[in-house]
């Protein structure tokens, strides 16, 4: 069935909010319309909806089915945001918009939806293996490490969202759990998430604690690593990789330990979720740390998982590297909707 309605599409976080509006070309989604809005410079998203729904050209429909991604979580279609003082609620955003239906989707799980219909530039292949109408599963390394689920439905991929990058760390050698030690001590914790290590900040975390060692007095990010956890705006994991590029044989370790650590968690989520649809990495970092998921650092780890390693070595092994993959993934969302009548009954 062909969608012939505009369709509107958003991603919005703390600190920024794209919304967009799509349309079909040949079946394809074309983006028709998009504003980037400051989050913190409105005081909830219903008046940048009217905003931004309004200053579309006349020649485009107005949308009465969307999605938009939000960082947070979603319960009974409500919302709280992460890093703002907002309560959405899909009633009253589709009401001030002037919609049949608004979903509010988590932004890491909304990814789900766009798996299907990713284009070859959207995304590379880590790994070619068998593709089934079994789950599908992503994990991604940002700010934080975000997972999520994928099951086939009559309807498409139906996301399911997940906090498995707060289970608890495994350190898995020697150097891992001094790692784990050192960092529970400095951050006065009781337990270590696997996000702690896997993610953006995590890489920051593994420079400081290289750079914390005595061989390391000398290194010119050390003094940036004491200031860092004061004062986070300063971009140490950044620093570290860039210094990693350019031969700084200590953050090119610490570039290792990261990617190691991630390739076990990668492998760990595709056993937990026995995703014979396919694994995608996603996350900020995915088209910045691309040559390292290729690399046999993130390989490795990954399919060494004992009895089960026959199985991962036949997954097919994806990451998305479109920066704006959350927004087009909403689009395919709010396409299903509208596809669907706008119910998911």
């Amino acid at each position: 069935m062909a969608v012939r309605t505009t369709l509107l599409a958003g991603d919005m976080g703390g600190t920024k909010t794209l919304l967009a509006l799509y349309g079909l070309n040949d079946g394809r989604l074309e983006m028709l319309h998009q504003k980037r809005f400051l989050s913190s410079e409105w005081p909830s998203l219903e008046p940048m909806l009217q905003e931004f729904l309004g200053s579309r050209n006349g020649a485009i429909e107005a949308p009465i089915h969307g999605c938009i991604a939000v960082a947070g979580p979603v319960r009974d279609r409500n919302a709280q945001i992460t890093n703002l003082p907002w309560q959405l609620n899909e009633t009253a955003l589709a009401k001030a918009a002037n919609m049949n239906q608004l979903e509010l989707v988590n932004d890491f799980a909304v990814l789900i939806y766009g798996l299907p219909h990713f284009e070859k530039d959207q995304q590379e292949v880590l790994q070619e293996g068998h593709q089934d109408q079994g789950p599908v599963a992503i994990l991604g390394a940002g700010t934080g490490l975000g997972m999520a689920r994928g099951v086939h439905t009559h309807q498409g991929l139906l996301a399911l969202s997940s906090e498995g990058g707060h289970r608890e760390f495994a350190p898995r050698t020697e150097e891992e759990w001094q790692l784990a030690g050192w960092l529970k001590k400095t951050l006065g914790l009781d337990r270590l998430s696997v996000e702690r290590i896997v993610s953006g900040t995590g890489l920051g975390h593994i420079a400081h604690w290289l750079l914390d060692q005595p061989h390391a007095q000398t290194h010119h990010l050390r003094e940036m690593a004491q200031a860092w956890l004061r004062n986070m705006s300063v971009d140490l994991p950044a620093h570290a990789s860039q210094s990693a590029s350019s031969g700084d044989e200590l953050m090119q370790r610490a570039v290792e330990i990261w990617l190691s650590a991630y390739g076990a968690a990668a492998g760990d989520l595709a056993l937990q979720e026995l995703c014979s649809g396919g694994l995608w990495i996603g996350g900020g970092t995915a088209s910045k740390q691309l040559d390292g998921l290729k690399s046999a650092t993130f390989l490795t780890p990954l399919r060494q998982k004992g009895r089960f390693q026959d199985f991962i070595n036949g997954l097919q092994i994806t990451a998305v590297i479109d920066p704006e993959a959350g927004l087009f993934s909403a689009a395919c969302r709010a396409r299903m909707l509208a596809e669907s009548g706008g119910t998911l009954s």
